[in-house]
């Protein structure tokens, strides 16, 4: 077993998966443990170096509101970081400051995450996703955390009092292990009631076969917001 590689949260279901604890298990069997965060990252804490894993990627345009196009986001455990002999997909980017405009034969890697970068990000990308992370500066991940979880117990309350609409929830129900998301799975007329809920204004996702993917991310999702999508649902 060379590596293991999954997702940080689950894009069908929406499982939040115990990053540290399969992180431990794949090392324990020699095998190098990966994230795709795509899911995860702006929309639970997460701490990769404290739980040791050895590399993560994730895209921005998700929970981190970078906008489409935006760049991507990758995470190093330092101690391959500062091993510059790793096979890489080298690009002048990542070369050394010192050397990289002395167009040597020879790339010198930065000792660091960054010397995993190929080439020059594009700025007005980096710039939107910059807008975001300041307004993330402005809060937590443990605010945001606590009002998430908040959000998806009400919704959840909300939909339990309607069974008549034919959904089951596929998402966990313990909160701890599901981010801002609840996946609801319709037995029947899953697409036109999705397509009726984007007609009230309401933007949700549909996934075959037949499960709508609802995420009131608490970033800029109010209360207000979950219960009216309670109440559209309700009445289609």
């Amino acid at each position: 077993l060379a590596m293991v590689m999954l997702g940080g949260i689950n894009y069908y279901t929406g499982q939040l998966f115990d990053i540290a604890s399969i992180t431990a298990a794949a090392q324990a069997q020699g095998a190098i443990a990966g994230w795709d965060l795509a899911h995860a990252v702006g929309n639970v804490p997460l701490q990769l170096h404290k739980w040791n894993v050895d590399f993560a990627v994730w895209c921005n345009y998700k929970y981190m509101n970078g906008g489409p196009g935006a760049v991507g986001g990758a995470f190093l455990h330092e101690r391959h970081a500062k091993n510059t002999q790793m096979h890489r997909l080298a690009g002048w980017w990542g070369n050394d400051e010192k050397t990289r405009f002395a167009m040597e034969k020879n790339f010198v890697a930065k000792a660091t995450a960054s010397g995993w970068n190929i080439s020059t990000a594009q700025v007005m990308n980096m710039v939107a996703l910059k807008a975001s992370l300041e307004i993330f500066e402005q809060t937590s991940m443990a605010a945001l955390r606590k009002k998430s979880i908040a959000l998806t117990n009400y919704l959840e309350a909300l939909l339990q009092t309607i069974p008549e609409i034919g959904c089951e929830i596929i998402t966990p129900v313990n909160p701890q292990e599901r981010g801002a998301q609840l996946s609801l799975y319709f037995t029947k007329n899953a697409k036109q009631i999705h397509e009726k809920i984007l007609q009230s204004g309401i933007v949700v996702d549909y996934r075959e076969p037949g499960v709508i993917r609802v995420a009131p991310a608490p970033m800029y999702c109010s209360f207000e917001d979950v219960y009216r999508f309670y109440e559209v649902l309700k009445n289609i």
